[in-house]
């Protein structure tokens, strides 16, 4: 991290605020004011963004819509449109290329900023802040907030704290002045169980971590975990902006609108679910040495298993076998302990496809040829139409799922 970056708060965390409900909000005035989340008004629905007003009453992300409505009777559903949120995320990204070109995007709705080379041309990092903020809300109508410190850390606090609507600005010089009080929960990485395991030690805020010896500290969470918590809590983050955001795994799940008990059907689910991983991963150039799969019971309780394989992959066949053995083995009698209510396949430890060779005997030589020929046919035509047999239904219909929490 350069000097600039260490003296000055250049570093930017822009947050959209309750973006895909502000998205609704353009089309739906009248409900300005009112408690309202962006659902599927379905029993088997979650939230996937609630409004400030519902937020009092304690509605969150993915919290299921019952209990929303419990807690907010008068809360008002409106039904996400995913490819709303695409485009107005692409507009604001847009906007903040303008500024500077060291935008590291983390999610739809939120991005790094880096400033330091934007000074000469706008301004301190505070006035490229609110002209951020002035050009979005002008060509949008979308509100945000914006946290700006000497490191991505305290940047991405700073922006939660300015919420909403907000701009909160830490000079580097004050940055334990501002962390040390915080609770231990602010912290990167630290659940309920790693805040447990800290409090059992008179381990209650950032500063108290931060006078922790290592030595202590490794013992409670280990010690990769424990490096890392410590250089944050005493405000040392060397990561730059990055521009080019590297996948760490790339998956999809499916919850069912009723729950499955069926193992052919969730086995056709997973070889849909593999299908679109493995295109995916071909698509960006990448293999992944990790299959993971996940499986939600209806009991809510959530199982996750893993393999890694002896060479890495982006084969469709390979994935769903490995992903159906996973599968497999929560029902070692070949009955499911009970009903499955979301179901998904994830690949993970990606690395560039052939990076590491080709192995001498490559047993998904074939099962790639294949592939080749399916992309191939999806470039010219497009993916409609084009289906594994298995995922036909009986009477010749495709059968699709789309998992409304995946906007990929």
């Amino acid at each position: 991290m350069s000097e600039v970056l260490r003296e000055t708060a250049s570093i930017l965390h822009v947050d959209m605020d309750a973006f895909f409900v502000s998205v609704e909000l353009l089309d739906r005035p009248e409900l300005r004011g009112l408690p309202v989340a962006a659902a599927h008004d379905t029993s088997r629905s979650v939230v996937s963004s609630a409004s400030y007003e519902a937020r009092k009453f304690g509605v969150r992300s993915a919290m299921p819509i019952a209990r929303a409505r419990q807690l907010c009777p008068q809360i008002v559903f409106v039904t996400p449109v995913f490819e709303k949120y695409r485009l107005a995320s692409r507009t604001v990204m847009g906007i903040f290329r303008e500024f500077t070109p060291l935008v590291e995007p983390l999610s739809i709705d939120e991005a790094f900023l880096d400033v330091a080379g934007s000074v000469g041309l706008f301004g301190p990092p505070i006035e490229i802040a609110r002209q951020i903020k002035e050009r979005v809300f002008a060509e949008t109508k979308l509100p945000l907030s914006v946290g700006l410190a000497g490191t991505k850390f305290v940047a991405k606090l700073a922006s939660q704290r300015a919420k909403p609507e907000g701009m909160l600005e830490i000079p580097p010089a004050r940055t334990l002045e501002f962390l040390h009080p915080l609770p231990i929960k602010a912290m990167w990485g630290v659940g309920a169980a790693t805040e447990r395991a800290l409090k059992t030690r008179a381990i209650h805020s950032v500063g108290d971590l931060a006078r922790e010896p290592l030595a202590s500290l490794r013992q409670i969470v280990g010690n990769a975990s424990a490096e890392r918590l410590h250089d944050l809590a005493n405000g040392r983050d060397a990561r730059d902006v990055e521009t080019t955001r590297v996948e760490k795994s790339i998956g999809h799940e499916e919850t069912f609108a009723v729950d499955v008990a069926d193992v052919g059907e969730l086995e056709r689910e997973l070889l849909r679910l593999s299908t679109r991983t493995s295109e995916r991963l071909r698509d960006a150039g990448l293999e992944a040495r990790t299959i993971a799969i996940k499986v939600r019971w209806d009991t809510f309780e959530t199982v996750t298993r893993s393999r890694t394989l002896q060479e890495p992959t982006n084969a469709t066949q390979r994935v769903y076998r490995t992903a159906r053995e996973l599968f497999a083995a929560l029902s070692p009698e070949g009955r499911l302990p009970r009903a499955v209510r979301l179901i998904g396949v994830r690949a993970e430890q990606l690395i560039p496809a052939g990076s590491e060779g080709q192995a001498l005997w490559d047993d998904d030589e074939q099962w790639r040829a294949l592939d080749s020929a399916v992309d191939e046919v999806r470039g010219k035509f497009g993916a409609a139409g084009l289906t594994s047999a298995r995922l036909l239904g009986g009477r010749g219909e495709v059968v699709d799922h789309r998992s409304l929490q995946d906007p990929g």
